[in-house]
């Protein structure tokens, strides 16, 4: 190559080189003048600090809505967006143990908007908290909060947690160990088995440190135990398949299923009272049907014990 045409690569090489410089500068520049502007309420002449922002914008994978947003924020009538401290309004939207995460962005000359990320309940526990007692809700990492937004028959379908012991910390509840637990098994439930979710009433926490298992109390006198060892899915089909058949020989008779003991499953049935059973509930027979459980199974004060055949549960006739 000629020298010539070396010396016009090279002045085209600078070229280039000095323009991405330049970009690069202005862009830094840029951003310097931004954060500047975001952190700096004096960077901005008076008539843009003067200027009054708008109405929070609210974006969450929540209930929270644009009231309890107000509420919290607790902004003055006719603030700039320059004169807010970020940092003090994420505090206060923090200090609510429903919210996860929060992040505030301001958007020249008059948008704030609110990002959040909220708790989601999967059950709920009677507290006695600073001299009353009240429900609060529990979320999957075990924290307790008030709850705001949601519908009423939507908490109601919430089960309601015992055998937990509930310390304070800083002001609040620790959170509850072993939710997470405790989460995926009502989370299996409700989406595998949402009818027999939907008779659960109590979940105990017990046993679950020491035995790692999970007592379920439903709400017509059923005690169910699951352990945490085992797949939920497995024991989910075990019970469906049990329900079937105290269903079907023993209407309306409490029991206690042991689903922790692997595939023998012991089930105690205590059957209701005579007078009760007469006056609400089908007769009971007092032998079993072919069909039925291996053992006795009779009609009697006293509880008797049987459990599932080796082989693998049948599927049931529910929709599963």
């Amino acid at each position: 190559m000629s020298p010539e045409g070396k010396w016009r690569l090279a002045k085209q090489g600078l070229r280039l080189a000095g323009g991405v410089v330049i970009a690069a500068l202005l862009g830094w520049g840029g951003w310097l003048v931004v954060a500047s502007l975001r952190e700096d309420a004096h960077a901005l002449p008076a008539v843009a600090r003067a200027t009054p922002m708008k109405l929070p914008e609210l974006h969450t994978d929540g209930v929270l809505d644009h009231a309890w947003l107000a509420r919290t924020l607790g902004l003055p009538k006719q603030v700039s967006l320059l004169e807010l401290d970020l940092h003090e309004l994420r505090g206060r939207l923090l200090a609510d143990p429903q919210v996860a995460s929060a992040a505030l962005m301001r958007e020249f000359p008059d948008r704030l908007i609110v990002r959040l990320t909220e708790r989601t309940p999967v059950a709920r526990v009677m507290t006695d908290w600073q001299g009353q007692k009240r429900p609060m809700l529990v979320a999957r990492d075990g924290v307790l909060y008030a709850g705001t937004g949601y519908e009423p028959a939507v908490i109601e379908t919430l089960p309601w947690l015992d055998g937990v012991k509930l310390t304070p910390e800083e002001g609040r509840l620790r959170p509850i160990a072993g939710m997470d637990v405790v989460a995926d098994l009502l989370g299996r439930a409700r989406l595998e088995a949402e009818h027999l979710y939907m008779n659960w009433s109590i979940v105990s926490l017990a046993h679950l440190e020491l035995d790692r298992r999970i007592e379920v109390r439903t709400r017509d006198g059923i005690v169910i135990q699951f352990s945490t060892t085992d797949g939920f899915f497995r024991q989910l089909v075990k019970l469906n398949y049990i329900m079937d058949e105290l269903t079907a020989r023993a209407p309306g008779a409490r029991a206690t299923i042991d689903l922790s003991l692997g595939q023998d499953v012991p089930v105690m049935v205590f059957p209701t009272d005579p007078a009760l059973a007469e006056k609400e509930r089908p007769v009971v027979p007092a032998t079993p049907r072919p069909q039925a459980f291996p053992g006795t199974f009779e009609t009697r004060s006293t509880p008797t014990l049987f459990s599932l055949p080796p082989q693998p549960p049948k599927r049931s006739n529910r929709e599963f």
